[in-house]
């Protein structure tokens, strides 16, 4: 039966087959990890983005996230618990012990760091005056600034596609190139699954086989009398047809049906019955006793399989995140890029106005090297406009690669432009919830709690090879014998000949060390692998903090970049006035008008930079989390269709 991997943006479902039994894993949600325990609560990053807030993660503190990670451990498809010996014991203690060491400062203060209140306005501007300058800097003034994209690369004159945000992630967890392949990936480990367990299904065989002989022979003569004829010539029909399964405990069961037609053709032979018909039953079970016996070692290709998948469902959560993260990223490069060319059209529009002043008075009060100046200064910003404009272009490819938007192929020359501004709003984190959250939902942890389970499962594979080999052989035939196919099928079912048959076999190696060395490599790479979800948790742990000292940077440098803009645009306005009512129009006063233009283009880029610079780092947060699905509206489901056909979800309902 085919499984379904869904994800929804929305009411937008996208969705693709893959191979899987039915009782495989009817349904899992994305926030469930790898095995549907330890689900965490609310999202930690809401989905609405006006205003982005963090809610509190969930209700648990100290045992939340080792209950989450243990959970996983022990219920993992019904696979035997990698905690079931002295050792398994040890490193239960260690994963709670990096859990705990991880959490125990976060622990201490557990609400949500209060978000930076804007200090006291040094300015001490009026509304009026806030509105004024607003209006010659800052976003809300670029509204009629277009900056001059020239020509393509075709020659052709630039056509402009707006795209938001949420247009930009649904494009790209539909059509991303990396995400279709993480997909196929997870469709080929489906497979996988259905192949390691269809070894336990039931085959079934037969054969037929036809023989004629005719050969001469060896005549005894007794008292000169021969015994019997010099050839021997005879035709047989021999008819199997039977099931054999290999079991869960180790062994094999196999019931095999034989008739065998037996007709003599040898002249002065006689036999009786003749032709003759031997109906048999074969009944045999073949089980190992020690080395090889057991679930724990018969269903461990099955196990292994099993976490695969699962490593392979949360690998292509993680391209997703990634994808999500990347596309957030690159459209605030892009906003960010659009913005820094309004900045410099503008700067490039007042020089000139500047230039074109100074060259009427040429033949005034301007010397030629304070013309030349002026030119010069002129001519550098234009070469920065071309630069600006040059990374707009770049970053509207970078983004168009990410989509993989048929309408917008990188092979086009239509330049896209970010229509959402980056949020301003203030967000409180937790650090405790963070790291809870990621502990349950990060796909690299999830896949290193699947790790240390294939070697536990390896484990017991590898001290079950330590024993040695006594297999149990068990069999039984009934025999039936007649003239007719109906007669020998009748004495076979009065149980008149019964052969039995019993036997063990042993083997062991003189020294064992093949096996012995093969338990302490296995050993040895399971405390491997809990030393590697250690590294995981504090790679998680470090991703996480860097993302929330990012958003709690950028927030301050917003407000202060927000108040230079506004001292910067004050200093020009200033001299604007001044330009008009008070002073003379000087080679220093022009001059001067130089450098405060700069002055204010300089802190329009830094106050733009800050503000797109926090909304990466909050998408960074929610990658470091592992909730940049659920946070972008996007859901991911691996269902049995079966049961989707049977219950409708919510979702599909229109909920």
């Amino acid at each position: 039966m085919d499984r379904l991997v869904r994800w929804r943006i929305g009411e937008l479902p996208f969705s693709a087959r893959r191979g899987d039994p039915a009782a495989t894993r009817p349904k899992i949600r994305a926030r469930a990890g790898p095995c549907d325990a330890g689900a965490p609560g609310p999202d930690p990053l809401t989905t609405s983005r006006a205003p982005d807030t963090f809610a509190p993660a969930m209700d648990r503190r100290a045992q939340g996230p080792i209950i989450t990670t243990l959970a996983c451990l022990g219920l993992l498809g019904g696979c035997a618990s990698p905690w079931t010996t002295d050792a398994g014991e040890a490193l239960r203690r260690s994963v709670a012990q990096t859990v705990d060491r991880e959490l125990a400062e976060a622990r201490e203060s557990p609400a949500p760091a209060p978000a930076p209140e804007p200090g006291a306005d040094p300015l001490g501007f009026s509304e009026e005056r806030l509105r004024e300058l607003d209006e010659i800097s800052g976003a809300s003034s670029f509204g009629a600034v277009e900056p001059p994209l020239g020509p393509d690369l075709l020659g052709q004159e630039t056509r402009i596609a707006s795209i938001s945000l949420s247009q930009a992630v649904r494009r790209a967890v539909e059509q991303n190139l990396s995400a279709q392949i993480a997909r196929l990936d997870a469709a080929a480990t489906g497979a996988d699954l259905v192949a390691a367990q269809a070894f336990f299904d039931w085959t079934f065989f037969a054969d037929a086989t036809f023989q004629l002989t005719d050969e001469p022979s060896v005549v005894p003569i007794i008292g000169a009398v021969p015994i019997g004829t010099g050839f021997n010539r005879s035709k047989s029909y021999t008819f199997d047809a039977g099931l054999r399964r290999p079991l869960t405990t180790g062994g094999r069961f196999q019931v095999q049906q034989t008739l065998s037609i037996f007709n003599n053709q040898s002249p002065g032979r006689r036999l009786s019955p003749d032709p003759a018909r031997t109906a048999t039953l074969d009944l045999s079970l073949d089980q190992p006793l020690l080395r090889g016996f057991g679930s724990d070692v018969a269903l461990a290709e099955v196990r292994l399989a099993r976490n695969l998948d699962r490593a392979q469902l949360e690998a292509l959560r993680d391209e997703l995140l990634t994808v999500v993260t990347e596309t957030e990223r690159a459209y605030w490069r892009l906003a960010r890029a659009h913005r820094e060319a309004q900045i410099r059209t503008r700067l490039l529009e007042r020089g000139v106005q500047t230039r074109d002043i100074l060259r009427e008075r040429l033949s005034f009060d301007v010397r030629p090297a304070e013309y030349s100046d002026a030119v010069a200064q002129v001519e550098t910003r234009r070469a920065d406009l071309i630069r600006a404009i040059n990374e707009v272009r770049l970053a509207s490819d970078d983004l168009k690669a990410l989509l993989n938007d048929p309408t917008l192929p990188v092979g086009g020359e239509a330049v896209l432009r970010a229509a959402d501004d980056p949020p301003g709003s203030a967000v409180e984190v937790s650090l405790l919830d963070s790291i809870e959250t990621a502990l349950a939902r990060r796909p690299d942890i999830q896949r290193a709690i699947l790790a240390i389970d294939d070697a536990a499962i390896r484990e017991t594979v590898a001290d079950n090879a330590r024993l040695p080999r006594l297999d149990l052989r068990l069999a039984a035939t009934l025999t039936g014998l007649d003239d007719s196919t109906s007669g020998s099928f009748d004495t076979l079912g009065d149980g008149d000949f019964v052969d039995w048959l019993a036997g063990l076999s042993f083997e062991r190696p003189i020294g064992n060390r093949s096996a012995e060395a093969g338990f302490r490599r296995a050993r040895l790479e399971r405390l491997r692998s809990v030393v590697a979800y250690r590294a995981v948790v504090q790679g998680a742990v470090v991703e996480i903090k860097r993302a929330l000292r990012a958003i709690d940077t950028n927030r301050r440098l917003i407000e202060q970049t927000r108040i230079s803009r506004l001292a910067a645009a004050e200093n020009l306005r200033t001299l604007l006035v001044e330009e008009e009512n008070i002073r003379g129009l000087t080679p220093e006063f022009l001059n001067l008008k130089f450098q405060r233009q700069e002055a204010l283009a300089f802190a329009e880029s830094a106050e733009v930079a800050a503000r797109t610079d926090y909304a990466t780092a909050i998408a960074d947060l929610a990658r470091a989390m592992g909730t940049a699905l659920e946070r972008n509206g996007v859901t991911l489901r691996v269902e049995d269709p079966g049961d989707a056909r049977a219950e409708p979800r919510d979702d599909d309902a229109g909920g």
